[in-house]
């Protein structure tokens, strides 16, 4: 994990890969558990029988927001940002999805910090790109370029 000693060293950062999660695999549950929050009971996501039978990719895959909702788990892995009280979730500007990730396979996060604005002396609002990997894909899962606010 990098620690970063407040607004002027993530600001320094500006343009460099933080680092890279821990691998997390998805597993049947997470995806079913996901579905019943979301209301997205979709076959290809929660029927494992059918889905081994009609899928192309032989087996349930997750949801891509399911996918997606792992950003923040991952990013607090990645760095961790000192002298801030609280790190909000302010948007996303672009988000896809070039992969399906099947249930059983393992999962990252790579952050890479695009901007930062101060918002004002206490306040920094930062943008990155968090490419979600897949083990052994070359292609990722997904690529989301998320906005943060960060609070002294």
């Amino acid at each position: 994990m990098r620690v970063i000693e407040g607004f002027d060293e993530l600001e320094s950062l500006t343009g460099i890969e933080l680092g890279a999660s821990e691998w997390l695999t998805i597993t049947q549950e997470m995806v079913d558990r996901f579905a019943d929050v979301t209301l997205d009971h979709q076959w290809i996501h929660v029927d494992p029988d059918r889905a081994a039978r009609q899928s192309p990719y032989g087996t349930t895959i997750a949801h891509g927001f399911l996918t997606l909702s792992l950003v923040p788990h991952f990013t607090r892995q990645i760095a961790d940002l000192r002298g801030v009280s609280r790190r909000i979730n302010y948007g996303v500007n672009k988000v896809r999805f070039p992969n399906a990730v099947r249930t059983g396979a393992r999962v990252r996060g790579v952050q890479r910090l695009l901007s930062t604005t101060r918002v004002d002396p206490g306040t920094v609002r930062f943008t990155s790109q968090v490419v979600i990997e897949i083990e052994g894909e070359t292609k990722p899962a997904c690529v989301a370029e998320t906005v943060t606010m960060a609070y002294a």
